[in-house]
């Protein structure tokens, strides 16, 4: 996966936004302020989402390339390689995991408000 289609998937989910909260090198893809990816565009090696604690363990377990979130809640992210071992549907996939937590951890009148858009 490259930077691009990264950046295009993520902000193809409704309501996603991009920032640069943290520095000029993180970029931050949220959904009502709420973090659901972050890479670092300069290197683009990782992607950070997040997950179900009982699933990241196994998805670490089952893929080398999936490490605790690097600068992340370990227990609550994982930190995915950009090499190319992984598919680039999977980490769409993981993607939309991510968001869709986040989205189910939002308020219902903020649920209720994407629903619309």
């Amino acid at each position: 996966m490259d930077i691009e289609i990264y950046r295009c998937y993520c902000l193809s989910l409704k309501g996603a936004e991009e920032k640069m909260p943290f520095d000029n090198t993180t970029l931050v893809f949220s959904v009502k302020g709420k973090m659901f990816s972050s890479t670092n565009i300069e290197t683009f090696d990782l992607i950070n989402v997040k997950c179900d604690p009982e699933e990241a363990i196994l998805l670490r377990e089952k893929y080398e390339d999936v490490i605790p979130g690097y600068y992340m809640n370990k227990k609550h992210w994982n930190s995915i390689s950009t090499n190319g071992k992984i598919t680039d549907s999977q980490i769409k996939e993981w993607i939309k995991n991510s968001y869709d937590l986040v989205v189910l951890g939002l308020p219902k009148k903020s649920q209720n408000e994407l629903q619309m858009e």
